[in-house]
């Protein structure tokens, strides 16, 4: 995977379907000279020769644009490369330096407050990558930043506890509709966190699959609600004027920031305005000749008042949806307070159940289900009404996030398996806590929300998609 982006989308780390550095480009409508036998070209690198006219014609270069990303119909890839402008290191570097950005509509706005949000993933990649301690990468990275001309670095606790407990509650909604009504398509309740997973079911298998999906917005998205909503209103500065950074471990991010979903007409800007990933960062470092253990160290700002809380783990590396979901499920659901996860690998460790059984009669079957050959196989089981599920983790990467298509990559004599084993273990030593204790979490839906059933918590963390019409100029894969 070629770390910077080009005028073709490169699918090159996937092994379910695609094959290695299959390009998908965009198509270029060529004018031919007819003639009594045809028209007789000769295609090259650059352009083609006309035969019949004895010219030579240039091809522009076209550049595949996020829309172009999403209207295509063939594929999505957990380690995809598109060029988008707007979300390159090039872009990042030049919005520190001028402290203006031009926004998706072709917008230019000054900026008056730069915000990075970190998440763990990419944190722990560049941990490894430089041996730094988890907490020794935070300061490093939040110094680097701030070193930059960032204003404010902020972890992503306080959104990914919110993606948690509105992921809980939306579960537990959808269970009881399905009590009252089975043949309704409210279980299995699917994940919505990976953008690479749910661009996969919106073009693939569109209205069939959409209502099983999770409404509940990503961490990241939800950060960007906080930043743009809550946070610029605390620093007294227009939305549109504060630019939006998120630190993540695969390019998929890229795509979900960029959606029409995630714009605001009315606040004039996306929650999100630009997506830098482990494998970015570290492309920075090497730039400029600076290793991350060699950056400024800056401690993390908290503008939320109150307590300041820690960076922390939950379950999976992908964030512990399952995990969470599942005990919040257990114990409110069926009394057991104390519910203990034992997964059980299926085909493969990156297909894994867990169950609970109350007066031996199984309630609860949850799964983790990561990569494309996990999830056609979990989609043709609900296609066939065969799905025994009552909710699944979905992660369009083999080993989930700590795998993302951007984490940093393999130093030489390294596996891939032995890095992930790394990252893992470095996600384990992680504090942990409980979603449920967090009273910042608990302070935002009073006082920013309205409320944890109101119409703005609704609003501000949930979102919908979109089936997206088949086109013919799709590559020819079959999911």
């Amino acid at each position: 995977m070629a770390s910077r982006f080009s005028g073709a989308l490169q699918l090159t780390d996937l092994d379910d379907f695609i094959t290695p550095s299959q390009e998908c480009i965009k198509p270029v409508k060529i004018e031919k000279t007819k003639t009594k036998t045809g028209a007789k070209i000769k295609i090259g690198e650059d352009g083609y020769f006309d035969i019949s006219s004895g010219r030579e014609q240039k091809l522009q270069k076209v550049e595949i644009t996020l829309a172009d990303c999403l209207a295509c119909s063939g594929c999505i890839t957990s380690a995809e490369s598109v060029l988008v402008t707007r979300q390159s290191q090039e872009e990042l570097l030049r919005v520190f330096s001028e402290k203006k950005y031009t926004d998706n509509k072709g917008v230019t706005k000054n900026v008056n407050l730069i915000v990075i949000s970190l998440s763990p993933q990419p944190t722990l990649s560049l941990a490894a990558r430089y041996k730094l301690t988890p907490d020794e990468a935070v300061r490093r990275l939040a110094g680097y930043f701030k070193s930059l001309g960032a204003d404010l670095v902020l972890d992503m606790t306080i959104a990914e506890d919110l993606s948690l407990l509105e992921a809980q509650q939306e579960f537990l909604q959808r269970y009881q509709e399905h009590q009252s009504n089975p043949d309704g398509k409210h279980l299995p309740m699917l994940a919505s966190s990976c953008p690479g997973w749910v661009c996969y079911a919106e073009k693939t298998h569109g209205n069939f699959i959409l209502p099983y999906i999770s409404s509940t917005k990503s961490a990241q998205q939800i950060m960007g609600s906080l930043v743009k909503q809550w946070l610029s209103k605390q620093s007294q500065v227009e939305p549109g004027e504060v630019y939006h950074v998120t630190f993540m471990p695969c390019y998929d991010k890229k795509l979900e920031a960029s959606r029409e979903d995630f714009y605001s007409d009315i606040l004039g800007c996306h929650d999100v305005d630009c997506v830098i990933t482990a494998i970015e960062l570290e492309q920075m470092l090497s730039n400029s000749g600076v290793a991350l253990g060699a950056a400024p160290a800056a401690a993390l700002d908290w503008p939320w008042g109150g307590a300041r809380a820690g960076v922390h783990g939950r379950g999976s590396g992908s964030g512990g949806f399952a995990d969470h979901v599942f005990r919040a499920a257990a114990e409110q659901l069926f009394g057991e307070a104390h519910a203990q996860l034992v997964y059980k690998n299926l085909r493969n460790p990156d297909f894994r159940e867990v169950t609970l059984e109350k007066d031996g009669k199984e309630v609860l079957r949850f799964a983790i289900a990561n990569g494309f050959r996990n999830i056609q196989n979990l989609v043709q089981k609900l296609k066939r009404g065969k799905s025994p599920y009552h909710y699944v983790e979905v992660m369009a990467c083999p080993s989930g996030c700590l795998n993302g298509g951007a984490q940093a990559r393999p130093i030489s004599g390294e596996s891939g398996r032995e890095l992930v084993s790394q990252l893992e273990n470095l996600y384990s030593q992680l504090p942990r806590a409980n979603p449920g204790d967090n009273k910042l979490a608990s302070k935002l839906y009073t006082d920013w929300l309205d409320g944890r059933d109101s119409d703005k918590a609704k609003a501000m963390l949930h979102t919908g998609y979109h089936a997206v019409e088949k086109t013919d100029i799709a590559l020819n894969i079959k999911w």
